[in-house]
């Protein structure tokens, strides 16, 4: 997971959040894994109380003076009081959310008048410009196959294009998304490309087994001979240097109405 921070603060040139938040007194990071992005914030906001959750009790045992992690559900109702936050923030919770356009409604009952939520989603699907990796590739065949077994179990992976109709429709305004370039492998020739590419394969190569045997056995319905192959012909082929291959990473924030009723 703290690889995956590393890549997303690489490719954001540093930057925790795009959001245009000055000075917020509570902070709150909604699916926290680690903490680390709870942790940093602490760090450079260092007045505020930043408060991270995550079903997962995976946080550090010591934390800066003003940050503190809950065990909590976000698909249950929300344990924070109404109007209480200044910033919320969100990253790769994908298929974990069970129903989007409720969080959209739980975040924006959360903060107060003229807060931000920041949703931060990588799409599934892998992409190039050039067309190095072939429509039948497995690996094309992997990401349908990832979507089609969220689906099934009635959620989805697919979250970055719907993010901005979840916050118009639970009353955000002023909201701005942004897409950014997430490379898989360390062919790209710009140096911080390069990095990301070089961290993004390791995440990827890594995490590959776990997710797609649960998908693959569980939900798909194929043996586990069957993923077990799939695992290695996919691992293989993110691996080939001649795939210039990329993620979509996308960066989505809106904000509470200053005059928003908060009875």
């Amino acid at each position: 997971m703290d690889l995956f921070h590393h890549v997303f603060l690489l490719r954001l040139r540093g930057k925790l959040f795009l959001a245009p938040i000055e000075n917020p007194e509570k902070i709150l990071d909604v699916g926290t894994g680690t903490g680390i992005w709870a942790i940093q914030m602490a760090e450079e906001f260092p007045n505020a109380e930043v408060v991270g959750n995550d079903i997962s009790p995976i946080q550090p045992s010591w934390v800066p003076p003003k940050v503190s992690f809950e065990v909590d559900d976000f698909n249950d109702p929300w344990l924070q009081s109404p109007n209480s936050y200044d910033f919320i923030h969100e990253r790769d919770c994908h298929a974990a959310v069970k129903d989007w356009g409720k969080f959209a409604e739980n975040a924006f009952k959360t903060l107060k008048p003229g807060g931000y939520w920041e949703s931060q989603e990588h799409t599934v699907e892998i992409t190039t410009d050039d067309g190095s990796v072939p429509e039948d590739n497995i690996l094309k065949q992997w990401c349908t196959n990832l979507i089609q077994a969220t689906e099934i179990i009635g959620q989805t992976c697919v979250v970055a294009p719907h993010i901005v109709g979840h916050m118009q429709k639970a009353g955000f305004v002023n909201i701005k998304q942004q897409y950014f370039k997430l490379p898989i492998g360390a062919w790209p020739k710009d140096p911080v490309d390069k990095e990301i590419g070089a961290f993004n394969l390791i995440n990827m190569v890594n995490a590959a087994e776990g997710f797609t045997t649960a998908a693959y056995t569980r939900i798909l319905g194929k043996s586990v001979e069957e993923a077990t192959q799939a695992i290695v012909d996919i691992k293989k082929n993110l691996q080939n240097k001649d795939f210039h291959m990329y993620f979509q990473f996308s960066v989505t924030y809106g904000q509470k109405p200053l005059d928003a009723p908060t009875d």
